[in-house]
């Protein structure tokens, strides 16, 4: 049972595109996903980004409806207050920087179709889709892939659209995501957020469970410090595995080349960086030569050596880091970074701090 439906829109979301109703909520509530399909790049060609509108906007208020009155009286809530804008949330800056970069794509390349494509992910039923369509047109964004699913999982819909990056305040259906390969993370409200630059997109990396493999944390969580060192220093030359966020830096470092194939290098949208716990002189190396082997550079890489990581953030402002320890997430957050939680590798069986 789902629709599917092509939107010839090009600036704005239109909410006609929704299935007419007679007025009974039996008719409307009938359609349990609702999938718009409008005229955007082919996912082969493009970066796609999956986002959770209970991340993209702040829905909180709408969250304890559901969870203190049920469905029914929730869905009822959000159509009454339809023409009511949702205020935006921790992806928000995100989503607004990966436009920018769009902006700047279409200008050097008008007929390509390498850019990033956003899909909102609900869980709601088709008929809140007017007030998140609503609030797309007030907030401005350009967003015309939507999938509402009526409460069913959405990754069979992110594996057709060949999802880059996937992120939810729903930590199972990351895990969910991760576990079929899709680059996913965890976000988090929180009432402190640092302002972030608004010409050029920034995204940080941890590196172990992140873009590399947990292989090195598994040694250190075993064994210890020194004898993560000893691995490192007789391992410098092996290459680490790769970690569920390779992909999505690779698709980063496409696009960075388009613009450096440009001329512009030094005033490409994209940065990325990589901060991470390792040392640089006994562990870091290691990092470095896995990278330049995969053909990856980072335009800034930090070695933490243990250090905490929220001050280094605040610095970079970065419009979302990933990591795959809580402690990091919660240390970047309490500084106003936004910060991601990657459920992924041993680091999720253990509360110690690298």
């Amino acid at each position: 049972d789902t629709g599917f439906v092509l939107c010839k829109t090009y600036r704005h979301v239109s909410a006609e595109c929704l299935p007419p109703s007679s007025g009974s909520s039996s008719d409307v509530f009938a359609l349990d996903t609702f999938v718009f399909v409008a005229l955007q790049p082919k996912p082969e060609n493009a970066v796609t980004i999956a986002v959770s509108s209970r991340v993209l906007f702040r829905t909180e208020r709408e969250q304890k409806v559901y969870e203190q009155k049920g469905v029914e009286e929730y869905l009822r809530y959000q159509v009454e207050h339809e023409n009511e804008p949702f205020a935006p949330g921790p992806a928000f800056p995100f989503v607004k920087a990966l436009e920018t970069v769009n902006i700047r794509l279409r200008e050097l390349y008008p007929q390509s179709e390498e850019l990033f494509d956003i899909v909102l992910v609900t869980y709601n039923h088709a008929h809140v889709g007017i007030r998140l369509i609503n609030t797309i047109n007030h907030h401005n964004l350009f967003i015309e892939r939507f999938c509402m699913t009526g409460g069913s999982s959405p990754i069979g819909y992110l594996k057709a659209w060949q999802t880059n990056l996937y992120l939810s305040a729903d930590a199972e259906k990351v895990r969910e995501a991760l576990s079929e390969g899709i680059a996913a993370a965890t976000m988090f409200m929180s009432d402190k957020m640092t302002t972030v630059s608004e010409s050029q997109l920034r995204v940080a990396f941890d590196g172990d469970a992140v873009l590399f493999s947990d292989e090195s944390e598994r040694i250190f969580k075993a064994h210890g410090l020194d004898k993560f060192f000893e691995h490192e220093r007789e391992n410098e030359d092996t290459l680490l595995d790769h970690g569920p966020f390779k992909g999505f830096l690779e698709a980063l470092a496409k696009l960075q080349k388009k613009f450096y194939a440009k001329g512009q290098r030094l005033n490409c949208p994209i940065r990325t960086y990589l901060v991470t716990a390792r040392s640089a002189a006994s562990s870091g190396i290691r990092a470095l030569k896995t990278l330049r082997a995969w053909g990856l550079e980072v335009d800034e890489a930090l070695f933490l050596a243990g250090a905490p990581k929220g001050p280094m953030l605040e610095k970079i402002r970065p419009h979302i880091f990933f990591d795959d320890q809580m402690f990091h997430v919660e240390g970047a957050a309490e500084m106003g970074t936004v910060a991601a939680h990657v459920p992924y590798g041993v680091a999720q069986l253990h509360s110690k701090k690298k």
